[in-house]
């Protein structure tokens, strides 16, 4: 029966045996979008015309027998700070309303390559800053599980519109979290590869020497087709590295492997949370692993560390948008005046906070006291999980304290947001790479995600354990009841 529940690796397989056209698959997700998109809002701009162009020629590829790339015929979302070209890229910023790029990422042009279709780009978080998606200046995101709670960020939107059926994959950016941490608090898969794994030729700089294109499937093995289509060392981007190719091949059991566990992060964690993590680490024993219990005074230093940082490279990245050199421009009688004026009016709060922070980390007399400070902690950060990997295979721990908090709840408090992403900052400081998969959901039937850590260039065996995890579980299987969503917007108009 063809549903929007599919994963990559069944439409493909529907696609190929000739039970479903390539249009008709997109068609569908285009219903379910037009169904359920008002009330989510998860996406910021709509191909619907050109998906379904696509997808006829990829059924003349299927019917003529030439269905040599993977992901032929697959619909997938992207995150609005990635080019596609053809489309515009916002970054949820009225500063690049109306922009449209005259370029596309390598990472797009290499998935469209493999036959992936493009549906629209996603909502986010303005410039990648924020856990909520409430940061755009476009209106936020909500949770498709419950609209009254927020489906994490910055990659909010690719989360929910993955979890809400509307495409089969999505891509997103990772700075500090920001696949992993919405991938948690939406029930879905979330990958932020290895640092260099995947070109970041294309995408909207935040942190420079932490952004990372992230990926958003239902399976730990759609999100390892999704990678293999989209990595390699690509020569317009001097970040990207060289690996061996994704070849991704089912583990039995998980005999062998050895899996550190983050005893003390779930002290900070909601009981819920606590509860399906331990599940999910007993799950892991039972299929056969060596769990083995640590703690890593780093993950306490990564806060502060990360938001120095990361503050700092995001002053830097974006003095571009001045109104004059990039960006949309207030006039004045000054070039000093004209850019005060373009970035009050069209830069949000979150966004001016963060350059303030980040100028001021990097300025005179500070930049000692803070900035070098920072990566002084990040060099020890990335040497303590070296050590661990030493002896590990991977680590285990929460991704969220929490699952989906209410829209509007935290979104003047800053330290609190900022503390959403207290488990997922880590990763990104050492280069390493991060999977959140469901593990759960709490009384109010929001999702819980519990986070596998790995070392460099070791994403493959990440993406194993959790396949390994998920044949024997059924949290990957749950969607949300979308009829709940319908009556709730009937509610709402009465």
């Amino acid at each position: 029966m063809l549903t929007p529940n599919l994963t990559i690796n069944q439409a493909s397989t529907m696609l190929r045996s000739g039970e479903v056209s390539s249009v008709e698959l997109v068609q569908a997700f285009i219903d379910q979008i037009d169904q359920y998109e008002p009330s989510l809002h998860t996406f910021l701009h709509l191909e619907k015309d050109h998906a379904l162009a696509t997808a006829r020629s990829a059924d003349q590829l299927l019917n003529s027998g030439i269905d040599t790339a993977p992901l032929l015929g697959i619909p997938i979302g992207v995150k609005d700070n990635i080019h596609v070209q053809g489309m515009p890229t916002t970054c949820g910023s009225k500063m690049l309303e109306g922009y449209s790029p005259p370029f596309e990422a390598t990472a797009i042009s290499q998935l469209r390559q493999a036959g992936a279709i493009v549906v629209g780009k996603t909502n986010m978080d303005e410039f990648a800053m924020g856990s909520s998606t409430e940061n755009s200046a476009y209106g936020g995101t909500y949770n498709p599980w419950n609209i009254d709670y927020v489906p994490g960020g910055s990659s909010g939107g690719s989360a929910a519109a993955l979890a809400s059926g509307f495409v089969l994959g999505a891509l997103g950016s990772d700075t500090g979290g920001s696949v992993r941490q919405p991938a948690s608090l939406c029930g879905v898969c979330g990958l932020k590869p290895s640092y260099g794994r995947i070109s970041r030729y294309g995408l909207v700089a935040f942190g420079s020497s932490l952004d990372q294109i992230g990926l958003f499937a239902r399976t730990a093995h759609d999100i390892a087709l999704l990678l293999k289509a989209a990595e390699g060392k690509d020569p317009q981007d001097a970040t990207s590295r060289s690996s061996a190719p994704i070849d991704f091949q089912p583990l039995s059991s998980l005999a062998g492997i050895r899996i550190g566990w983050l005893e003390d992060t779930l002290d900070s964690c909601t009981v819920s949370v606590k509860q399906a993590v331990q599940a999910a680490l007993a799950e892991m024993e039972n299929l056969g692993a060596e769990l083995i219990p640590i703690r890593l005074e780093c993950m306490d230093m990564a806060l502060p560390a990360y938001y120095l940082i990361a503050s700092a490279e995001a002053s830097a990245n974006l003095a571009r948008f001045d109104g004059l050199r990039y960006g949309k421009r207030q006039a004045d009688d000054t070039f000093t005046n004209a850019t005060i004026r373009s970035r009050s009016r069209y830069l949000g709060p979150e966004v001016k906070r963060r350059i303030m922070l980040g100028t001021f980390a990097l300025s005179a007399g500070y930049a000692e006291r803070y900035y070098y400070k920072a990566q002084r902690l990040r060099e020890r950060i990335a040497a303590d999980f070296e050590e661990v990997f030493g002896r590990l295979d991977a680590i285990v721990s929460p991704t969220s304290p929490n699952t989906a908090f209410k829209v509007g709840a935290i979104v003047h408090d800053p330290i609190e947001m900022y503390r959403q992403d207290v488990f997922t900052l880590a990763v990104n400081l050492a280069g390493i790479c991060g999977l959140s998969i469901p593990c759960g959901f709490d009384s109010l039937g929001l999702p819980i995600g519990v986070q596998l850590i790995g070392p460099q260039g070791r994403d493959e065996l990440l993406l194993q354990v959790a396949d390994t995890y998920q044949q024997a579980t059924v949290w990957h299987l749950q969607r949300p009841d979308m009829a709940l969503l319908s009556n709730h917007r009937k509610e709402e108009t009465q």
